[in-house]
């Protein structure tokens, strides 16, 4: 037993043996005291001496650790495991104040409609198809692909503030960042998104066995105070002067975030206050992260701010995509900083495919798989163009149908695993 907890307990076996000692020598008297201590002393040096050979024999042959499965520091490093999201089972969700506030008026019809209702089948049929082929795609080039576990998003749930059904696990950007080794859950906004965390609690579970980090930031109530009830959106110019004013359909009640709010780029992470995400979500965000990173609020041009990778994403050191449509108000600095300012071209999607929670500009909103791969819709032939001028290759994928659902590439993902090291990138 003394040899055990030697191997498992370092100095504590040295302090167990002295405490034996002396309980010896107080039992057995004065008279035989120092030759019990003379005989313990010599089978503690023989003792110790097993003990170290056994440590050395254990350090020969124990295997070597386990690298931790989650580590990704930016958005471009070689990408060796991603989460994929699932369109199955996708509902409409309710369209309740924050939802309004998010999406434009020509859809509000839409949601008025379908609220808690499936998607219309065939579309979503094929989303499911190209999010599958995506997948082999992202296989074929040598990333292992996680996904999310299937979920009845139908069932109706009610909490002490609020009833609502849910949405779906379609984009893992908007719940997951990874910071390095840790996997943070955001706590979103919307509230048909409550429970969407469930869907991907096996993965992280599994993660966090492995030696993964995890946080799950506070979760909100989503009570009414969360939100301006009587937040005017009739028209775009009411849109442009409220976020102009710093106003959002989100209040300060309580912290909340979508994590695709936060672009990361080394030790400097860049965020939008938008209608999802509100400066407490913000500053619990730079507090939790601590004095190693530094948290950048930056904005744009914007009049329906809502996760920042479809107007500002940042695809390799110094080299940011930014929206021409939604210039970014802090743009200067970047250029001061030495980055290289790309205006993507006006995006190809026709006028009449339906984009229910997203803008035309997913075109954007790409999936880097190194510095010199990115995944790109098949149908943005410009962009294309404009990546290959750049020096990288596109790997062409058809997700048209997905888009429908709200987002691009870079939203249907979370980087699990990049193959690099923590950097500053940033001046």
């Amino acid at each position: 037993m003394l040899r055990v907890r030697c191997l498992r307990g370092g100095s504590r076996g040295a302090e167990a043996a002295h405490l034996i000692g002396a309980m010896v020598g107080i039992t057995l008297g004065r008279s035989v005291t120092g030759w019990v201590q003379r005989a313990f002393e010599s089978s503690s040096s023989a003792a110790a001496a097993q003990t170290r050979h056994a440590v050395e024999e254990e350090h020969v042959t124990e295997p070597a650790q386990q690298e931790c499965p989650v580590c990704s520091h930016n958005e471009w490093d070689l990408l060796e495991e991603v989460i994929v999201g699932r369109a199955e089972n996708a509902r409409v969700p309710p369209f309740s104040v924050e939802v309004k506030a998010n999406t434009y008026e020509k859809q509000w019809g839409f949601f008025q409609k379908y609220g808690g209702h499936s998607f219309p089948a065939d579309h979503l049929k094929k989303a499911v198809a190209e999010i599958d082929e995506m997948c082999n795609i992202l296989h074929h080039e040598g990333v292992t692909v996680r996904r999310p576990e299937p979920i009845d998003w139908s069932l109706q749930y009610t909490t002490p503030d609020f009833t609502s059904s849910g949405l779906y696990s379609a984009m893992p950007r908007d719940i997951l960042m990874v910071v390095g080794n840790e996997i943070i859950e955001a706590p979103m906004a919307w509230r048909a998104r409550f429970f969407e965390y469930r869907a991907y609690r096996p993965l992280i579970k599994e993660y966090f066995r492995k030696g993964a980090k995890w946080t799950t930031a506070p979760k909100p109530t989503m009570a009414d105070a969360l939100y301006d009830q009587d937040y005017p959106i009739r028209t775009v110019e009411d849109r442009h002067k409220l976020a102009a004013e710093g106003k959002f359909v989100t209040t300060e009640y309580e912290p909340c975030f979508d994590a695709a709010d936060f672009i990361r780029a080394g030790t400097d992470l860049f965020v939008q206050r938008s209608q999802v995400t509100n400066y407490m979500g913000i500053e619990w965000m730079r507090r939790h992260l601590g004095p190693n990173y530094k948290v950048h609020i930056i904005s744009f041009r914007d009049p329906n701010p809502m996760h920042i990778d479809a107007t500002f994403n940042i695809i390799g050191p110094g080299l940011v995509l930014s929206n021409p449509d939604r210039p970014c108000h802090q743009i200067e600095m970047f250029k001061k900083a030495g980055w290289t300012i790309v205006k993507p071209p006006v995006p190809l999607i026709p006028d009449d495919h339906p984009l229910w929670m997203s803008s035309k500009w997913l075109s954007m909103n790409v999936l880097m798989l190194d510095e010199k791969r990115v995944m790109v819709e098949a149908n943005e032939t410009t962009i294309q163009k404009m990546f290959e001028n750049l020096g990288i290759k596109t790997i062409k994928v058809s997700i048209r149908h997905a888009n429908s659902l709200g987002g691009g590439f870079h939203c249907w993902t979370t980087d699990v695993r990049r193959r690099g090291t923590l950097q500053s990138y940033f001046h």
